[in-house]
């Protein structure tokens, strides 16, 4: 599962990088616990991409499709491959160490995010992923632009940064609720209805263009469930004591909007799905099968950089048999 590591002294870091190498070198591939013909899945990721320039229609965009299993352990079976794939490419980015990953993921409330990021990352050494959770901004953070406290948890070259809600949440829950703008500390002027969301929108699509030109690939998902599938999970945490402290009376208020966000993820969607930061709309209302979306978007992604393996000069060689021969002592 994802974690993070802070504060790293370069020479330990190379260290890690060594190893890193001779695993990503020696790693035998694993066998299939599962039958071989359950292990395919014909998932197209563009299927669910929002293209950029394209009017795309929250109302044309199903919440539940054909499931891509006919089981739950042909769910599992299909997961675990997908989750294998990532562990292997997560540790060619990770020994490369020329990108980073962000994946940003938004949706109503109990749309299955957190389960989202716990299944599909489960195989993700720790050490080279961190996941951050944005909720209200604390006060220090409504000093700075609405950019600032997420541009300090971004990934570094060779890792995998995971934003559970985002910098989205400012032209999301804030144009629902506009009056949070009055506490935000902006001029009057800076506060103009008709043209701080765009405003905002061009701040977004700038600077994670920026990010991808210095080597940070953005891929954003947003979670697209139905007000009835959310209904019968709201009463699931109700009723099952073991996922009471998942609710909240603001989860119902919240409810009360929900045409609101729908044109409020809509207008974002259209205005900043980008060739360089693609948003996927990925069907929620099926978490098993939403999961298995997921990770063929996530696979897709990390096969386009084209990692290539470590490659070792005849120096580099005798450093890492030099590191064996202490290993095995």
């Amino acid at each position: 599962m994802c974690g993070s590591l802070h504060g790293e002294p370069h020479a330990v870091r190379w260290h890690r990088q060594v190893l890193q190498e001779i695993r990503v070198r020696s790693t035998p591939i694993a066998k299939p616990l599962y039958p071989a013909k359950w292990n395919k899945m014909k998932i197209s990721p563009k299927d669910f991409r929002v293209p950029p320039g394209k009017d795309c229609k929250l109302r044309d965009r199903l919440t539940i499709v054909k499931p891509f299993y006919k089981s739950e352990k042909q769910y599992e079976g299909l997961l675990q491959e997908q989750v294998e794939k990532l562990s292997s490419l997560q540790r060619l980015l990770y020994a490369s160490n020329r990108y980073a990953l962000l994946l940003i993921f938004q949706g109503m409330d109990a749309a299955g995010k957190d389960g989202a990021i716990r299944h599909v990352m489960s195989g993700v050494d720790p050490q080279g992923c961190e996941v951050s959770n944005f909720k209200q901004p604390s006060s220090e953070e409504l000093k700075h632009d609405f950019l600032w406290r997420s541009t300090r948890r971004l990934p570094e070259r060779g890792k995998i940064g995971i934003f559970n809600r985002s910098y989205y949440e400012e032209v999301l829950v804030v144009r629902v609720h506009p009056e949070m703008l009055r506490n935000q500390g902006l001029a009057e002027e800076l506060r103009d209805d008709k043209h701080i969301w765009k405003e905002r929108y061009r701040s977004i699509v700038d600077s994670e263009s920026h990010l991808y030109r210095n080597g940070t690939r953005t891929i954003k998902f947003f979670l697209h469930l139905s007000p009835e599938e959310q209904r019968k999970r709201f009463l699931a945490r109700i009723d099952e004591p073991e996922k009471n402290w998942k609710f909240s009376l603001a989860d119902i208020h919240e409810r009360k909007y929900w045409k609101q966000y729908m044109e409020a993820y809509e207008t974002c969607l259209n205005a900043t799905s980008t060739h360089e930061a693609p948003w996927y709309v990925v069907p929620a209302d099926d978490k098993l099968n939403a999961r298995l979306i997921l990770s063929c978007i996530l696979v897709d992604a990390l096969e386009d950089l084209k990692l290539p393996r470590p490659r070792v000069t005849g120096k580099r060689r005798a450093e890492l048999e030099s590191f064996r021969t202490q290993l095995a002592k």
